[in-house]
């Protein structure tokens, strides 16, 4: 069993997708929010759940286009659709998948999650140029399910096909039976993610009993340790533990530092989490305030003038040496290197 940074754990080698999203290097493409299941423990958020919206990454967009923009904005080598279940909307699931690979090439790795699916959809998807699909079947059928279908798309299809499942405390004979089951299919690769609380499913989640292992992470308490369990009582089956904090302190990290080296700025400063820093200035006159930058000797490739936010960026080592010396409202700020750059800190430099 290899262990991995923040407690991830694995016996088989990574699925493709994994490696990708591993590297930061996998766009999120929420396909939407509409599931022909009810998971209890479902952690979409009342924004998405339910709703057929899309989003790529953090940005909701209304145009698949937009998709493509995003992917770009990060160099993205490869996309992981999910939702809801994207089947839902299966037409445009498979014109996403068409699209995304004549954009960028064959070799941009696409993997898709459902709760279960036929051979007719399958081969439509892999078609139309799937490489991985993993099922996430609901917890009411773990016990009872059939993976006669599964080992039919194995055979039958090209697609890498693998099974993520998340590990419930209280429930180690069901979760047992359904990755046993999945092995005996041929599944590659079976992913157990350790159990969260979200947004959404918090105080549901409470109200079942379950608690956060500690004060610094939204993992249930249990789910880590059943999952190790499991996998030193069946070494044989390739099973990969991902950890709470690998899907933040990794995964999520490594994606801020793609998509902020593709978008920053010669005046922007990335950190080691990916956010970058910048100065902002603020005036009611845009144009004034950017001659008095210049005045001072600000040149003009280390400054901004964003319209859209109605302030000047400028390189935060040059506004720290000037701002006193400006009638405006200045500050060092940082912000997610995301679609709508969410602001982060701020900190005040002039006056205020």
């Amino acid at each position: 069993m290899k262990i991995y940074d923040y407690g991830s754990a694995s016996n088989c080698p990574l699925p493709e997708g994994c490696k990708h999203c591993v590297n930061g290097s996998k766009m999120v493409l929420f396909i939407t929010g509409k599931c022909g299941t009810d998971c209890f423990y479902c952690p979409v958020s009342p924004e998405k759940k339910g709703k057929d919206v899309i989003f790529a990454n953090e940005r909701r967009i209304s145009e698949l286009s937009e998709m493509l923009e995003e992917a770009e904005s990060m160099d993205a080598a490869g996309t992981g659709i999910t939702g809801g279940d994207p089947l839902s909307n299966m037409d445009r699931t498979i014109t996403a998948i068409k699209m995304l690979k004549e954009h960028f090439g064959s070799e941009h790795h696409i993997h898709l999650y459902t709760s279960m699916i036929d051979l007719d959809k399958a081969k439509k998807l892999c078609d139309a140029g799937l490489d991985e699909i993993r099922f996430h079947p609901p917890m009411s059928q773990w016990e009872t399910m059939s993976f006669d279908v599964v080992s039919k798309i194995i055979s039958d299809t090209s697609l890498d096909v693998g099974m993520e499942v998340p590990a419930i405390p209280g429930n180690e004979e069901k979760l047992e039976k359904v990755v046993v089951a999945a092995a005996k299919a041929g599944i590659g690769c079976i992913n157990i993610n350790e159990f969260e609380f979200s947004e959404s499913n918090w105080n549901m989640m409470e109200d079942l009993g379950f608690r956060v292992k500690d004060d610094l992470s939204s993992a249930v308490a249990g789910s880590e340790e059943m999952t190790i369990a499991l996998m030193k009582k069946y070494p044989e089956i390739p099973i990969h533990f991902c950890s709470s904090t690998f899907k933040d302190g990794v995964q999520l990290r490594n994606r801020f530092i793609r998509r902020a080296n593709v978008i920053a700025k010669e005046y922007d400063v990335i950190t080691e989490d990916g956010t970058i820093l910048k100065g902002v200035v603020y005036a009611d006159d845009l144009r004034e305030a950017a001659e008095a930058l210049i005045r001072l000797r600000v040149p003009k490739d280390l400054m901004f003038v964003d319209e859209e936010r109605n302030r000047i960026e400028v390189a935060s080592w040059k506004l720290k040496k000037i701002a006193k010396k400006l009638p405006y409202k200045s500050y060092i700020v940082e912000e997610y290197p995301t679609f709508d750059r969410m602001e982060v800190e701020r900190m005040p430099l002039g006056h205020e």
